[in-house]
């Protein structure tokens, strides 16, 4: 069945990124909100070739976002269960969301080192890879700090590598640094769970505590976050 992904608030519209959207694990539609999640309409077209979407977040109703884009990572598969290597990211006017045709995807870099974005999904590149560890991510942009933050889960019962990790990028594309990487005992349940957040609302004013939001042992679970920082 359908289960949300990933949920971003733009101008006080609830945007929603569903997987699962053909019933089957694959493929990801958008729904959104103008009564604060009491209804939804559904998009009437889905990303086929992505499986598990989730947004850029910045600040409350996307205050402090870098630019006037919206931006959507995903594992590059159109199955939302099945671990591969590469992660994708494709960007939209904030006042196009809803728009298929609006979407660009991201295909590599100019000579100056600028990413270069393409209308034709089947041209996308990566802008993070690791071997069989891309499925469940999200990503945050930490303001104090000006860096973006990705957590990223995969797990081995699903044929991958069984691992929890974060990184670090000074742009939405990259380049990331790892920042943290364990393998968790446990395959499926336990920690650190199905999914992991970190809610910007609960990043502290200097950038260096955040609270993880996740679905560890199947339950609604926070657990505390200190950034070191290399000072030099």
């Amino acid at each position: 069945g359908k289960k949300a992904s990933g949920m971003l608030m733009v101008d006080n519209v609830l945007y929603m990124w569903v997987r699962n959207a053909n019933n089957n694990g694959e493929q990801s539609q958008l729904a959104w909100s103008t009564d604060h999640a009491k209804t939804w309409r559904w998009a009437d077209w889905k990303f086929e070739e992505l499986g598990y979407c989730c947004f850029l977040n910045f600040g409350k109703n996307y205050t402090g976002a870098r630019d006037n884009y919206v931006y959507t990572y995903s594992p590059s598969t159109s199955n939302a269960y099945n671990e591969t290597d590469e992660v994708v990211l494709a960007r939209v006017p904030k006042n196009r969301i809803k728009n298929e045709s609006s979407y660009e995807f991201f295909k590599g870099y100019d000579e100056y080192g600028n990413p270069i974005w393409t209308s034709d999904i089947s041209q996308r590149k990566a802008v993070f890879t690791l071997k069989g560890g891309c499925n469940r991510l999200d990503v945050v942009y930490n303001a104090p700090l000006k860096r973006y933050i990705m957590t990223m889960r995969s797990r081995g019962v699903a044929g991958g590598l069984n691992q929890f990790s974060i990184y670090e990028a000074p742009e939405p594309w990259g380049p990331w640094s790892q920042i943290y990487y364990t393998e968790p005992v446990s395959k499926t349940n336990g920690w650190p769970g199905e999914a992991q957040h970190f809610p910007s609302k609960w990043i502290s004013s200097d950038g260096k505590t955040l609270f993880m939001v996740s679905s560890a042992f199947d339950a609604f679970s926070v657990q505390k976050v200190t950034l070191i920082i290399d000072e030099k």
